[in-house]
């Protein structure tokens, strides 16, 4: 039986910082209560920890070094097939409400109509960042401990119309109909500028939301990869332990406010008499440091940073269900299609992703998932993989790290070259090389990249551009 789909993404928000993942003080009764009415994915993850490529993963169901997209002056164009394709050509109504960060509104992505899109700006993205061996400190890093606050922000003000187009479109929609439809509807808080509504900072003045973990320069790992994301993304330099409490304040109300506009658009389900009919996702395009170990951003394959939040509930989907199997974005597509009374081909079939449903009812923690990361501030590529409890951490030309997450889950020690870890060392990167070959996969990004800065003029030139501490939000 063909289901309708209703989707929601959010931008940035780190899986710990949801009381249905185990925090005591963030205050999420709205995804939690859509967490207590279906299954919850414990160990999910984004494909790729920066949003322009997670998000054409997202669409198209596969990873960077298969589609190219690889960075966020890589945005999504049209030009590979998406899940919004599938099913509008099978009749379906396919909707858009909210970011994208495509390329552009000329591209077709697949929807049949597409409210209030962000797109990369100038239909360019950040530029800056294909300047991977020869990066800088980012001049806009400041910003993140400057703005930290609370107020209006372009983006409080963007959501908010994106949950008011989302609860009038679902009213429109109350009367039933034969032809299933799918709905995407993509917030973009918490992602920074940190700025939460006055009502939503000030419902943690008083909050014991405790100092970063690892925040001590003293405990901070070191790992080239990760010192050259610290070194471009200097966040850090701009904070001192009074701006990090505004900081960690100021996210935390961010979480509560988007967790505010999905109660808005699931009471608008309920209302309209179809919540029995439709399956509900909620995930998000990536994490949040916040701090820990001293990062700020994503970027890094931390848990923070490259675990996501994912949870759905509907038709067939146990109440309350926890779920351990290691899942992906990518497992988003066949389910959406699937879930929607769609078709997948001999392409599609072959994708990486499975049906959450079916993975939902037939649990294996050994089950891989894989994430990569080609964009601004790493000097080389890096991938993830996840199996079981271990965590393997790959970086061309550097050393690998690994983690045992069960009895480590800060990721503090790393097991890697260790005599007693090297047979899973071994297992796990030969189940990264049968993904993906990590050095061609690395040379063919900076040959993408190298070729589009001399599309655009050359590095002198693209160091004049100014810089994109984040996309702004159009005013709507």
């Amino acid at each position: 039986m063909a289901n309708n789909v209703l989707f929601i993404l959010s931008d940035e928000h780190a899986r710990d910082i949801s009381g249905c993942y185990g925090n005591k003080i963030i205050q999420t009764p709205n995804i939690d209560a859509l967490s207590a009415r279906g299954v919850t994915f414990d160990n999910a993850y984004c494909n790729s920890p920066i949003c322009v490529p997670s998000r054409a993963s997202l669409a198209t169901g596969d990873y960077a070094h298969r589609t190219r997209y690889w960075d966020n002056a890589h945005p999504y164009d049209g030009g590979a097939p998406t899940w919004h394709h599938n099913l509008r050509e099978a009749g379906r109504d396919v909707v858009s409400i909210g970011k994208l960060h495509y390329r552009a509104p000329e591209d077709d992505a697949g929807f049949s109509e597409s409210h209030h899109p962000i797109y990369v700006p100038e239909g360019q993205g950040d530029v800056i960042g294909l300047l991977r061996k020869n990066g800088r400190p980012r001049k806009a890093a400041s910003a993140m401990a400057e703005k930290a606050g609370s107020g209006s922000s372009g983006y409080s003000d963007f959501d908010n119309r994106v949950a008011d187009t989302t609860v009038n479109w679902l009213n429109g929609r109350s009367e039933k109909s034969d032809k299933p439809w799918v709905l995407c509807v993509s917030f973009v808080i918490p992602h920074f500028p940190l700025i939460a509504p006055k009502k939503f900072f000030d419902m943690y003045a008083d909050a014991p939301i405790p100092m970063p973990d690892q925040y001590d320069p003293a405990e901070r790992p070191s790992h080239p990869g990760v010192d050259a994301y610290r070194s471009s993304f200097n966040y850090d330099d701009y904070f001192d332990e009074k701006t990090v409490r505004v900081a960690l304040q100021a996210y935390y109300g961010m979480c509560s406010y988007l967790d505010h506009n999905v109660g808005r658009v699931l009471a608008a389900l309920t209302a309209s008499g179809q919540e029995d009919d439709t399956l509900v996702i909620y995930a998000s395009d990536h994490g949040e440091s916040l701090g820990n170990r001293g990062l700020w951003g994503k970027s890094v394959f931390y848990e923070d940073s490259c675990a996501v939040p994912m949870m759905m509930a509907g038709p067939g989907i146990e109440k309350g269900a926890r779920c351990e199997t290691p899942v992906s974005l990518v497992d988003i597509y066949p389910t959406v299609v699937e879930a929607a009374g769609g078709t997948l081909d001999d392409r599609e079939r072959a994708l990486p992703g499975s049906d959450l449903r079916e993975i939902a009812h037939n649990t294996s923690k050994e089950r891989v998932v894989f994430s990569e990361y080609h964009a601004a501030g790493s000097t080389s590529g890096g991938f993830m993989v996840r199996k079981g409890d271990w965590k393997l951490i790959y970086y061309v030309g550097h050393s690998p790290q690994l983690f045992n997450l069960a009895e480590d889950p800060r990721e503090i020690k790393d097991l890697s070259g260790q005599e007693e870890t090297a047979a899973i060392q071994a297992e796990l990167e030969a189940v990264l090389r049968r993904i993906v070959d990590p050095k061609a996969a690395d040379a063919m990004a900076f040959s993408d990249q190298a070729k589009r800065i001399e599309q655009l003029g050359g590095e002198d030139v693209i160091r004049a551009k100014a810089e994109i501490g984040f996309t702004p939000a159009p005013k709507i």
